[in-house]
């Protein structure tokens, strides 16, 4: 071959060598986790991988009772065996004897009365796991049982179980007239079950004490300063002696590791001076945290002939369990939202939330709201029916846009889009038929070998539409501080803000890159040194930590180009920052951010404090929320009315996002939780006959599988940008999850003809008899 062949045959493989695509950057892209691969590769460091030299093994003895009196505790013969290093009781609780996240009613270790199954008695240190067990079960505690008070409806008469009260919280709803009456009346009775977190990964954490005293809490803890303020109070220390590092948190759609296992763990490492570890079975896991509020829904809506809402009325009573942990909260967000997305010119809501001897209720993704979505959405398929009118056009003729009037008096200022959510999947075409043929067995209701005859399965359609209130409430002051460094041509953002498995952390590195135009961004760590970012629930970090970051960068861009501004005589406003590369609006000035930062560092700290809210009224009336999301969800089912088991087919979701930040991780927070609500819907209950936790594992605790996941069909996202938020973006994970279980009881009932009116959906409410 000649050189002028090769040369021109080298040339030719040159050119055909592809260039590597760019790496996705800044708002708007697909960036991927900063933690994948570590979660790919079995690296990632959660806390029941920890480890310290010297380990103690902590056990937590808890009650096999749901209410009793303690008579006596003994720790004699768990003090006496061999490798036991501490036993503590309410006794050696030096500091705070009672806490809890929305009100301090909640003892550390049980003294006097037990008032819930599995509440912490008593903690042991030991050199081995399974000795630190048998210690904790060779403590002898005499009970006296007590009648356990279970019906949340008895507890209003039922003698007290707590010095408190029964009664948490009692929000009166008044809005409009009274007298005002329909032409067309419906009436439903309404139960929702006890939904468990149920965190895949293990609930653990670890506690080492330090020199000065206090100790270090190595934890998966969704809201570290909150933590850290609690367990400092009950360990009688300073709060500045008391540090909780975040470690890997493998996912939270509620409160992660409990304060029932954080401050018996502190509490043995302060006792006995060495490094202790606590990691929780599944069975103490269901035992020890929060679960969704149980809840009672009694509804009566009123309407025109023309299917317009008159007048919503309701009662609403949340089963709080033994303490009030969230539960004024929850009755808010349930009281506020109990009409839905609908214009009602008359609403009279009735809520409360009491004291049971159940297991206790906090917070969990879409509390309250989705318990009443399930009730309203239920009410409106009533309404469609009595008229003779399609549920989707009954719907459209009620639905609230921006500028309407919430029942607590509140105007809807962020965009509404909820008609365009609901036309959007209403256009949506629907899946096909199943084909009757033993190869697509597995398409019918049971799938193979449990299927019954196809000729019994009906096909229904459903419709829900729903919303959540973004950040906290009712006065709640929401705030996140960042700080954002560069050194180097590197930044690193510092917040308090927990990853979740929200994409904090990965909205973090987008906002830097898109404001400073730098590629490699680092999220430190999380710790208490850092200041506060508050707890990662109903979006709080998207927005308020997304904005303290985004202020922080915007600070430090201006500290980077005003002296090139200065230089070249122009405001720092006709400078921008594009792909690594500061520029001119006239082309005079073009160099790169790594040339103008020239080996300096820069940094800037800053907060993000959200408009304020206030507090219900008296009558329920109030500005008690900072924003809204909406959603729009229409469910596909299969049922074999002869059996009454529920096939999801579909589920096609319009949701009000504000902004797509990045487009990957939006897309899987919606498809989560949409799985979310198909659980709720058909699979999730956790019983408690007398409030007794029955099967507390996830045999008994039937969570869907990917087998069980239906086509989810995210058919249009809504970018109407709220003005109030940064980059105008919403949260979005918890409103799915506020309305799929309602589109799917809509499904069911159009398949069957049957009201459903509890969930789970059981098999009996979805056999038709002579079907």
């Amino acid at each position: 071959m000649s050189n002028e062949a090769a040369t021109a045959q080298a040339a030719q493989a040159t050119e055909a060598v592809p260039e590597p695509e760019p790496i996705p950057h800044g708002i708007g892209a697909s960036l991927p986790a900063a933690d994948v691969r570590a979660k790919t590769e079995g690296t990632f460091p959660y806390a029941a991988d920890l480890w310290a030299e010297g380990l103690l093994w902590a056990a937590v003895l808890r009650s096999p009772h749901p209410h009793a009196r303690i008579v006596s505790i003994d720790t004699t013969h768990a003090r006496e065996m061999p490798g036991v290093r501490a036993v503590v009781t309410h006794e050696d609780v030096p500091g705070a004897p009672l806490h809890g996240r929305g009100k301090a009613d909640r003892p550390v270790f049980a003294s006097e009365v037990v008032r819930h199954h599995g509440e912490p008695i008593a903690a042991v240190a030991a050199d081995h796991p399974d000795t630190a067990r048998m210690a904790a079960a060779a403590v002898i505690v005499e009970y006296e049982v007590l009648d356990p008070v279970t019906d949340p409806e008895q507890a209003f008469e039922a003698e007290p179980l707590h010095p408190d009260g029964n009664l948490i919280r009692h929000i009166p709803l008044r809005h409009g007239d009274p007298e005002a009456s329909g032409d067309i009346v419906v009436e439903g009775l309404y139960r929702i079950g006890r939904q468990d977190p149920a965190p895949i990964g293990a609930e653990a954490g670890l506690a080492v004490p330090r020199p000065d005293g206090g100790v270090e809490l190595y934890l998966a803890s969704t809201d570290p300063h909150g933590d850290r303020d609690t367990a400092a109070a009950a360990f009688g220390l300073e709060p500045e002696r008391v540090k909780v590092v975040v470690t890997g948190v493998p996912g939270a759609t509620a409160d992660r590791e409990d304060r029932s296992f954080q401050l018996p763990l502190g509490l043995l490492a302060l006792r006995t001076g060495c490094p202790v570890k606590l990691a929780a079975t599944r069975e103490e896991s269901f035992l020890g945290h929060a679960h969704r509020h149980p809840t009672l829904l009694r509804y009566r809506h009123h309407a025109d002939a023309e299917g317009k809402l008159v007048k919503v009325e309701a009662q609403i009573l949340l089963d709080a369990g033994a303490y009030a942990d969230t539960s004024s909260e929850a009755l808010a967000a349930a009281v506020a939202f109990a009409c839905g997305p609908y214009v009602v010119p008359n609403a009279f809501i009735e809520g409360w939330a009491v004291r049971t001897n159940n297991p206790p209720s906090g917070h969990v993704r879409g509390e309250g709201a989705m318990q009443v979505c399930a009730a309203y959405e239920a009410q409106m398929d009533k309404l469609a029916k009595k008229l003779g009118v399609d549920p989707a056009e009954l719907r459209l003729r009620n639905v609230m846009a921006t500028g309407d009037v919430l029942p607590t008096g509140q105007t809807v200022t962020c965009p509404a889009p909820v008609a365009e959510l609901l036309q959007a999947v209403r256009d949506f075409p629907l899946p096909p038929l199943p084909k009757d043929t033993p190869e697509d067995e597995w398409l019918l209701p049971g799938g193979p070998e449990g299927a019954g005859e196809p000729g019994a399965v009906r096909r229904g359609v459903g419709y829900g539409i729903g919303m959540v209130h973004v950040l906290g409430a009712e006065g709640a002051d929401e705030v996140s501080t960042a700080t954002v460094k560069v050194q180097d041509g590197v930044a690193t953002v510092l917040c308090a803000a927990v990853e979740t498995g929200q994409g904090f952390t990965t909205l973090a590195r987008q906002i830097v890159q898109e404001i400073l135009g730098i590629d490699e961004v680092h999220v430190a760590p999380v710790d208490t040194d850092q200041p506060p970012a508050g707890a990662g629930c109903r979006g709080r970090h998207t927005w308020v930590s997304g904005g303290a970051v985004e202020r922080a960068a915007k600070m430090v861009r201006t500290q980077l180009l005003q002296p090139l501004a200065h230089k070249f005589g122009m405001s720092t406003e006709l400078l921008q920052i594009t792909d690594g590369k500061i520029t001119s609006y006239d082309g005079v000035l073009s160099t790169t951010v790594t040339e103008a930062l020239d080996g300096k560092e820069l940094w800037a700290t800053a907060q993000c404090r959200p408009h304020p809210t206030e507090p219900l009224d008296g009558s329920g009336q109030g500005d008690a929320f900072v924003g809204m999301s909406f959603c729009a969800v229409r469910a596909v089912v299969d049922v074999d009315i002869e059996l009454g088991s529920v096939r999801v087919v579909e589920l096609a979701v319009a949701q009000d996002v504000g902004r797509v930040l990045n487009p990957a991780q939006l897309a899987a927070r919606i498809e989560a939780g949409v799985t979310q609500g198909v659980g709720i819907a058909l699979t999730e209950n956790l019983r408690t006959p007398r409030g007794l936790v029955r099967h507390p594992d996830l045999t008994g605790y039937a969570l869907p599988t990917a087998l069980d996941t239906p086509d989810i069909r995210i058919v249009q996202l809504v970018e109407e940008r709220d003005v109030v938020a940064p980059f105008g973006a919403k949260a979005v994970s918890a409103v799915p999850v506020v309305t799929s279980p309602a589109a799917i009881a809509s499904a069911v009932r159009a398949a069957t003809g049957r009201p459903v009116n509890r969930l789970p959906i059981r098999p009996q409410a979805a056999v038709v008899t002579g079907g």
